[in-house]
């Protein structure tokens, strides 16, 4: 079970966010001294961290540069600081992504999925999200996001998807998609496919995700 480190000085920020990754079986743990962070950093031993900029005494960027020192742990900074300097100062810090107050929570969690199997399991189903660049998959509720926006697939697209993130950058032949979407009940053939990919197309477009799957002329498809 994953637990989620939450510095966020705006106790009714936190306590939401605490809410919501209780219901999705996170042990949230939420910083109430903003004096010992890093005290509390290693007595909790989290497993991700949500660390806002602006703080009580030293600021995230302070305390982000000070856990780095200890350990690699993903750290998401979630700010209403919208500057260029500010996201380009706290991935340079040692931050693996940026959230952008007011977010939705259903970004948030997505985010939070992908950054924890990216760290800990890729292969571990459990966490029903991947990520490719700034799109992130969730393979439970079959929803795409980008940034602030989301697009609801079909099973079908959810599962092309799915597979072209799973092998992101490489060439997949039309017959490896379609032995994916053929189940027992269900054949599908080599225009069914084509009808499938100008969908998820189309909905990565509707989230500013454009040219994204890549048509490989005789071969097959791929995600750049």
């Amino acid at each position: 079970m994953y637990k989620i480190m939450i510095i966020e000085d705006d106790m009714t920020i936190a306590n939401i966010i605490s809410e919501s990754l209780l219901k999705w079986g996170y042990v949230p743990y939420v910083v109430k001294d903003f004096k010992n962070i890093l005290a509390d950093f290693t007595k909790q031993k989290p497993h991700l961290i949500l660390l806002d900029i602006n703080l009580e005494y030293y600021d995230g960027f302070y305390w982000c540069g000070k856990i780095r020192e200890l350990s690699n742990i993903p750290i998401i900074f979630i700010s209403s600081r919208d500057t260029d300097n500010d996201k380009i100062r706290a991935m340079s810090q040692g931050g693996d992504d940026y959230l952008q107050k007011p977010f939705s929570l259903d970004i948030l969690i997505a985010k939070v999925h992908a950054m924890l199997r990216r760290a800990y399991s890729y292969s571990d189903d459990s966490l029903n999200t991947l990520q490719h660049r700034e799109v992130i998959l969730n393979i439970e509720t079959n929803t795409v996001y980008s940034k602030d926006k989301s697009a609801k697939l079909t099973n079908n697209e959810c599962k092309i998807l799915a597979l072209l993130i799973r092998n992101a950058n490489k060439i997949l032949p039309r017959y490896r998609l379609i032995k994916a979407l053929w189940d027992d009940e269900n054949f599908v053939d080599d225009n069914t496919l084509t009808v499938n990919i100008n969908r998820l197309r189309k909905k990565l477009n509707e989230i500013q995700c454009h040219d994204i799957i890549e048509t490989v002329k005789g071969e097959g498809y791929r995600i750049v």
